[in-house]
């Protein structure tokens, strides 16, 4: 790592609402992934009618997926940890998706029951 890369950081802390359960994956590796997604609200911009932003959520570690597994729609979390770009062969080729990848999570608010 150069002089240079030593200042770079990639954070990430996140609070928004869960757009749906969590699902689980068994990676041909052996590993066990939980994948969500977490809907922020976008500040306002002149000429931009987006109001949220939904972000795809990766959680590798047995205590994350474990959190992740109790939430509901609509639940309020907070998240942190790093954005990351993975790449993966598709039938018609190599493609790439941005995710977050999830250290740390914790619910702030259920979501109230229909």
């Amino acid at each position: 790592m150069s002089a240079q890369d030593s200042d770079a950081v990639n954070t990430v802390r996140l609070v928004g609402r869960v757009g749906a359960e969590a699902t689980e994956t068994d990676l041909p590796s052996g590993d066990t992934i939980s994948s969500f997604r977490v809907i922020v609200a976008r500040p306002e911009r002149h000429g931009s009618t987006q109001r949220v932003d939904t972000l795809d959520c990766t959680a590798w570690t047995s205590r994350v997926r474990r959190s992740a597994r109790t939430w509901r729609k609509d639940d309020l979390v907070e998240i942190e940890g790093a954005v990351r770009r993975r790449f993966f062969a598709t039938a018609t080729g190599r493609a790439s998706r941005v995710d977050i990848e999830v250290s740390a999570a914790r619910m702030l608010r259920r979501a109230p029951s229909a």
